[in-house]
């Protein structure tokens, strides 16, 4: 008799994350030029958009394995951070200094500033090591999500180098500018999913995309062009649209106050993808990932989806077709 316990095993998720940052959030009263700004007492988080994905992971119950590229003082007190959260991660030896980010609240207008420091640039040694990394810790089945922006120094095409290196596994590729662009012009093999936002996805398509039928449009066409199997189209405080060949479903964005939108994204791919890896619908997976969306926007700086939220939530994601 099959075990049960194997057959209801969870598929494996691996992030990746090779231009982590040090993730710091402040609020002043007013944002003045040319003024000492008193801020409050910083928050301390761990960032990226392959780490935030497996944060998201472990906050809903789930399980991941994040890599992430560490280095210098700055790589050490992230690292410490990660453990503090409990999420399971491998160190990888990046150059340099991990960067950190900054961001900055004003209270009076509730306006929100990022600002965000490069990352050390990355030479060909320092490429060879993550490819011989994926390979040992890919397990041919399991998801792989590549999230976040690419470090500096890596070529064009480095998101299906890091494809190509975990043969076998379920793709998620959510990234964006001149990486994205070149996932759309030059699909990447065998790639499961890809992700954008709608202001990305107009780009792209050189139109405004007004309805969803318009969104599905365009993410349907990028699937029957091969780019991938699946296309998630996020359409902000609407919802989000997946696409594949013969389908196009709709999930609807719960109503809620908007405190932060750091990492809204990351938590969505990350209920997204654990609820595939547990065995779920497409249809419960887009719920899960808006509403995990919807969840991290209500929390406040750079903290992500509470499951509780989630759980409260998921009734109003409500998927339609398109």
């Amino acid at each position: 008799m099959p075990d049960q316990a194997k057959i209801s095993q969870p598929a494996s998720i691996l992030t990746l994350t090779l231009n982590p940052a040090l993730d710091m959030a402040s609020s002043v009263p007013r944002m003045v030029p040319d003024e000492k700004l008193r801020c409050s007492d910083p928050q301390l988080d761990p960032g990226g958009g392959g780490l935030n994905v497996s944060r998201a992971i472990h906050a809903l119950g789930g399980e991941s394995l994040a890599l992430v590229a560490l280095g210098g003082l700055t790589g050490d007190r992230l690292a410490e951070l990660i453990r503090r959260e409990g999420v399971m991660f491998l160190g990888i030896t990046g150059p340099g200094e991990t960067r950190q980010s900054l961001t900055v609240n004003e209270a009076s207008t509730g306006r929100q500033y990022r600002f965000m420091l490069p990352g050390p640039v990355w030479q060909e040694q320092d490429q060879a090591r993550v490819f011989m990394l994926l390979r040992a810790a890919g397990k041919p089945g399991g998801f792989a999500v590549i999230s976040g922006s690419q470090p500096p120094g890596v070529p064009m095409d480095f998101p299906a180098r890091l494809a190509a290196a975990m043969a076998g596994m379920r793709v998620v590729v959510d990234t964006s500018g001149a990486a994205l662009t070149q996932a759309v012009t030059h699909p990447i093999p065998d790639l499961e999913v890809l992700r954008m936002d709608g202001e990305e996805a107009e780009t792209l398509a050189g139109r405004t995309l007004d309805t969803r039928a318009d969104t599905a449009d365009f993410a349907q066409s990028l699937v029957r062009r091969g780019v991938a199997r699946k296309v998630i189209v996020a359409r902000g405080a609407d919802g989000s649209v997946l696409a594949d060949a013969t389908r196009r479903i709709f999930a609807k964005a719960p109503k809620v106050k908007v405190t932060s939108k750091v990492g809204a994204g990351d938590s969505f791919v990350g209920g997204y993808v654990l609820a595939l890896a547990r065995g779920q619908s497409e249809d419960a997976a887009l719920s899960q990932g808006v509403a995990a969306a919807a969840a991290a926007v209500m929390s406040a700086a750079t903290e992500l989806c509470n499951a509780g939220d989630v759980a409260r939530l998921l009734p109003e994601a409500v998927v339609s077709e398109v």
